[in-house]
């Protein structure tokens, strides 16, 4: 049994079923998807629908990421979020044309189920973008903290490999789990089209919202497995290339 990060898919349901493809899936591996499953490609509201129907074949874990917020938002509550809007927003809209209340309601319960982080038995933290408390995830006082921080990754980036986990200047957010697992920030930024990893910290988000490739790592071989660039994927869009 393998147990496989998923990057920010962001709308690329041919991506995420390519990416599956070769990593050959099998029914005893287990995923954990880091979020933002739309915004951006044109099949978010597909891409919701394969999801719930892999989670019954596949253990699934899914977290919240800040895009899945703002369409939990809309398909509850009608509220349109300018910059969600801007950001891929519009095509999530548009990607729901043809769906029935009926879906959409099921949708909705699938965003309301998503976890905000998950640790596993090995002390290794799932989440999509970071956390701010010296304490963990347990104590973190602003939730948004959870889909929004990037501070987390950005001390990772920069912190001197030569300290030692026992030094009082390692950070104390590091110390609490053997692993961290996000996405949120895309290792675009960096020139990188692979997942990068700093310190404990491995970033899985390669871009598929954009011109790179949506990425699976195996976080015991950390073997990576990566589909096509969504470009390619979806020749006549634009993703959130604007």
């Amino acid at each position: 049994m393998r147990t496989l990060a998923v990057g920010d898919i962001h709308g690329g349901l041919k991506a995420l079923t390519q990416v599956l493809d070769r990593a050959q899936i099998a029914g005893e591996d287990k995923l954990i998807f880091l979020g933002d499953y739309v915004d951006g490609w044109s099949e978010s509201a597909q891409v919701i629908q394969y999801l719930m129907e892999l989670s019954k074949t596949n253990e699934c874990i899914f977290i919240k990421g800040n895009h899945d917020v703002w369409c939990e938002e809309w398909l509850m509550q009608g509220l349109v979020n300018e910059v969600w809007y801007m950001h891929g927003g519009k095509e999530t809209i548009e990607s729901y044309n043809g769906f029935s209340e009926e879906q959409k309601k099921a949708h909705c319960h699938f965003f309301e189920d998503m976890l905000l982080y998950h640790v596993d038995d090995e002390k290794r933290l799932f989440v999509h973008a970071g956390f701010t408390s010296m304490h963990g995830v347990e104590r973190e006082f602003d939730i948004r903290g959870f889909y929004f921080d990037r501070t987390l990754w950005e001390m990772a980036l920069t912190m001197d490999r030569r300290i030692k986990k026992d030094s009082k200047f390692y950070p104390n957010r590091l110390k609490y789990y053997s692993e961290i697992y996000i996405g949120h920030t895309p290792t675009l930024n960096y020139h990188k089209y692979q997942p990068m990893n700093a310190i404990n910290v491995w970033n899985v988000d390669t871009g598929a919202a954009f011109t790179g490739r949506l990425s699976v790592m195996d976080i015991k071989t950390k073997e990576v497995f990566q589909s096509d660039t969504l470009p390619m994927l979806y020749p006549n869009e634009m993703g959130r290339n604007k």
